[in-house]
């Protein structure tokens, strides 16, 4: 199982085994790590972007959602739309709190 370390914005780290092939966002309600998902994580809006700084090459390739959302550039995911496939460093952004 691939070990996912989300950095919140306050700089506080938490390590979560994911399973392979679950998107970000899955993974982090599943933990009860709160990531903002107002379109039901279906890709059409942008409010569960994350950055990437560890770990990109062990996530599923930016998909058409992800491009039509003009989230083409490094370091940039939708939580939503990328899949886990290793180890990787999440962090998350705009947390509320």
């Amino acid at each position: 199982m691939p070990t996912i370390t989300f950095i919140h914005s306050d700089g506080s780290v938490q390590k979560v085994e994911g399973t392979h092939g679950e998107t970000i966002l899955r993974i982090a309600l599943d933990a009860g790590i709160p990531l903002e998902h107002a379109c039901g994580g279906n890709g059409f809006c942008t409010t569960c972007m994350c950055d990437i700084p560890e770990g990109m090459m062990n996530l599923s390739p930016r998909n058409d959602r992800e491009e039509n959302m003009g989230v083409t550039d490094d370091p940039h995911r939708l939580g939503c739309q990328a899949r886990v496939q290793g180890d990787a460093s999440i962090q998350l952004l705009d947390e509320e709190g």
